[in-house]
C-alpha cells in the first residue's frame, strides 16, 4: 500500500509566488480592463544577449548534422563552460579546479537539492526572512517539526533575523548548527554582505565543522568593488562552504534555465575528510541528474565571453536603473526603503504598521501594482514588501507613477 511522504503536510501554506499569482489573477477578473503593473516576482523581461542568441542557433544547428552531433556530456558539465566558470572566479583571486564546479539547471534546484548530502539529522539555521525553498525543501525533507502559525516558524529550524537593527545581516548562531543558509545580495532584502560580516560565519563554520549555503545568484549585481562577490574572497571559507551561483538574472536564463554549484574538495564536515562531500555532490548528480542541455551550455559560455559580459552588462544595468526608480519613488513618499543599490530587490518597510499582505492589497487595489509580501519569506519579514527591478522601464515608471498618484496612507 503506498503512502505519501507526510512531511509535505507539514508546510505552512501554499509557496509564495503562485500564491501571488492567484491573488493577482482574481482582482484582474474582478476588473476587467485593468493594467496590473508587476514589480513582484523577479522574472526578468530583456531579451538574450546578441552573442547568447548566436551560440543558442550554433549550437543548435550541430545538433542537425551527423558529424556534429552530441549526445550526454559530463555530468558536471561540459569542461569549455566549467573553464569559463573558472576562469569568472580567477578573476576575483579565487582558484578552483574543474571537478569542483557543477553546471546545473539553475540554482533554484541546487538550493532544493544540495541537503540531499547531508543527513537528516543536521541542524539548519537560515537567514531570516530568506528565500523560501531553503526552508520548503529542508521541511519536505524531514528536518523539522510542526509549523508554528502563531510564530511562523517551523519547529527545528534556527532562524537568525535581519533587521533594521542588525543592517539586515544576521548575528552568528547561539546554538550550534550544522547547516547555515546565507544568501548576498539577499533575496528578499537586497542587502550584501561585507567581508567581515562572511568572515565572521566562515571562522563559526570552521570551528564547528558546520558547512555554509552560500546563495551567490545575484552576485553580478554588486557594483561596489569593496563587496565580496563570491564567499571563496574570504580566506578558509573553501574548507567550510557550498557556493551556488546562476546565470538566470545576470543573463535573463530565468526560462533558459542554468546555473552551477561550487563545492570544494577542501570542504569537510564531522564524519567527511576533504573530498567526501565533493564525491557526494557527484554521485548525486550522476544519480538523478543528466546534466543541463548542451545547447544551453554553450549559450553560458557565450554569456561569460568578453562580449557576452559587456552585453549582459548593459541588460545588468537597464534592472539597476528601475530599481533607482522604484527606490527614489518609494522614498519620496517617506517609505524606508533598503537594497536597490547593489541589488535588484527593493526592501520596503510597510507605512502606518501594516502588516505585508495588507500593504500588498493596498497597493494592488489602489495602485494596481503587484508585489510580494516580505511576510512570505518569513517571520521577520511581516512589516516589509519586496519591489523587483525585473521589469520593463515604461511598466516600471508607470508602476511607481501610478502609486505616487493613488496610494493613500490614511
Amino acid at each position: 500500500m503506498a503512502t505519501t511522504n507526510h512531511n509535505y503536510d507539514k508546510l505552512g501554506a501554499g509557496y509564495l509566488f503562485p500564491e501571488i499569482a492567484r491573488r493577482a489573477k482574481a482582482y484582474a477578473e474582478k476588473h476587467p480592463g485593468i493594467v496590473l503593473h508587476r514589480l513582484g516576482i523577479g522574472d526578468t523581461t530583456q531579451p538574450l544577449a546578441p552573442s547568447v542568441v548566436k551560440a543558442l542557433q550554433d549550437a543548435a544547428a550541430r545538433l542537425g548534422k551527423t558529424e556534429t552531433y552530441t549526445g550526454y556530456g559530463d555530468y558536471e558539465g561540459e569542461l569549455f563552460l566549467r573553464e569559463a566558470i573558472r576562469d569568472l572566479y580567477r578573476e576575483r583571486n579565487v582558484e578552483l579546479g574543474l571537478d569542483e564546479i557543477f553546471a546545473s539547471d539553475g540554482a533554484k534546484s541546487d538550493s532544493g537539492n544540495i541537503h540531499a548530502i547531508f543527513d537528516a539529522d543536521n541542524v539548519i539555521a537560515v537567514q531570516d526572512p530568506a528565500y523560501p525553498v531553503y526552508v520548503d525543501t529542508n521541511v519536505m525533507a524531514g528536518r523539522t517539526e510542526s509549523y508554528n502559525t502563531v510564530t511562523g516558524q517551523y519547529v527545528g529550524i534556527v532562524y537568525m533575523p535581519c533587521n533594521e537593527y542588525n543592517g539586515f545581516f544576521p548575528e552568528l548562531p547561539t546554538e550550534k548548527v550544522d547547516l547555515i543558509y546565507l544568501c548576498s545580495p539577499n533575496n528578499p532584502t537586497g542587502v550584501v554582505a561585507t567581508h567581515e560580516q562572511l568572515k565572521r560565519f566562515v571562522e563559526y563554520a570552521c570551528r564547528h565543522k558546520a558547512v555554509i549555503i552560500y546563495d551567490a545568484a545575484y552576485s553580478a549585481f554588486i557594483n561596489n568593488p569593496s563587496l565580496p562577490r563570491s564567499i571563496y574572497e574570504v580566506p578558509n571559507a573553501k574548507e567550510c562552504a557550498i557556493e551556488i551561483n546562476s546565470f538566470s538574472k545576470s543573463a535573463g536564463f530565468t526560462g533558459v534555465r542554468l546555473g552551477w554549484s561550487v563545492v570544494p574538495k577542501s570542504l569537510v564536515a564531522v564524519d567527511a575528510p576533504a573530498g567526501k562531500l565533493n564525491a557526494l555532490w557527484y554521485r548525486r548528480q550522476s544519480t538523478c541528474f543528466n546534466g543541463a542541455s548542451n545547447v544551453v551550455q554553450y549559450a553560458g559560455a557565450a554569456a561569460l565571453s568578453p562580449v557576452g559580459r559587456r552585453e549582459c552588462q548593459i541588460t545588468i544595468d537597464y534592472y539597476m536603473q528601475n530599481a533607482r526608480i522604484i527606490r527614489e519613488g518609494l522614498k519620496s513618499l517617506g517609505i524606508v526603503c533598503h537594497g536597490g543599490d547593489n541589488a535588484p530587490y527593493i526592501w520596503a518597510k510597510t507605512p502606518n504598521g501594516l502588516r505585508s499582505w495588507e500593504f500588498f492589497d493596498q497597493l494592488l487595489e489602489q495602485a494596481n501594482v503587484v508585489t510580494t509580501p516580505g511576510s512570505g519569506f518569513g517571520p521577520s519579514g511581516e512589516g516589509y514588501i519586496r519591489l523587483s527591478a525585473f521589469g520593463h522601464r515604461d511598466a516600471t515608471q508607470q508602476a511607481i507613477a501610478g502609486i505616487k498618484s493613488n496610494l493613500k496612507f490614511g
